[in-house]
């Protein structure tokens, strides 16, 4: 099982979180990168500004599942363990079974068509590209770290519609005018 979240501390956006990043996806690279398309840092610690809870999450993009068995194989050979989806479609967990001396991180392998993985991009790229959402969910974040501080379900179930509402105005938007031309 993945390890979760005891205490939720959301901490103002440290810069060193990008350098951390970008030594995580070396290490990861250089198990797996022959069989993988890129490797994205996504999450808030990936949104420069934005506090966040001091954890680099990592998505790993695959062509296709045919490639999974293999990039298992290698990421147990080098000390991870795979977790499998965790009960989300679209992205393989895997947890690293002792210190690497790394901040913490979660490593997610996922299909370069994975629901997980497009939702993942076009979150972080709007928070990215609009600074007064950015703000809104720092905010947002902050709150509820104080509400449910001991409690990362209900932190991240009370995170839902916002992240649902920039999500349907990015990959889930609707064409307006076509509703109307079929509803009039």
């Amino acid at each position: 099982m993945a390890e979760r979240t005891r205490v939720i501390e959301v901490v103002p956006y440290d810069a060193e979180w990008k350098i951390q990043f970008e030594r995580i996806k070396e290490m990861i690279v250089g198990y797996i990168g022959d069989l993988v398309l890129a490797v994205e840092h996504v999450g808030s610690t990936s949104v420069e500004g934005l506090s966040a809870k001091p954890i680099i999450d990592l998505d790993v993009v695959m062509d296709s599942y045919d490639v999974l068995p293999t990039i298992i194989e290698r990421l147990e050979q080098a000390g991870f363990e795979h977790q499998g989806n965790l009960g989300i479609e679209g992205r393989e967990a895997f947890r690293r079974t002792y210190d690497d001396g790394f901040m913490k991180y979660h490593l997610y392998v996922c299909p370069k068509d994975g629901k997980g993985y497009l939702e993942h991009i076009a979150f972080r790229d709007y928070l990215r590209a609009n600074e007064e959402a950015k703000k809104e969910y720092e905010a947002l974040k902050q709150r509820l770290a104080e509400a449910y501080r001991y409690d990362i379900d209900s932190y991240v179930d009370r995170k839902t519609a916002f992240v649902r509402d920039i999500l349907n105005k990015t990959i889930y938007k609707t064409d307006d005018s076509k509703k109307a031309r079929e509803s009039g």
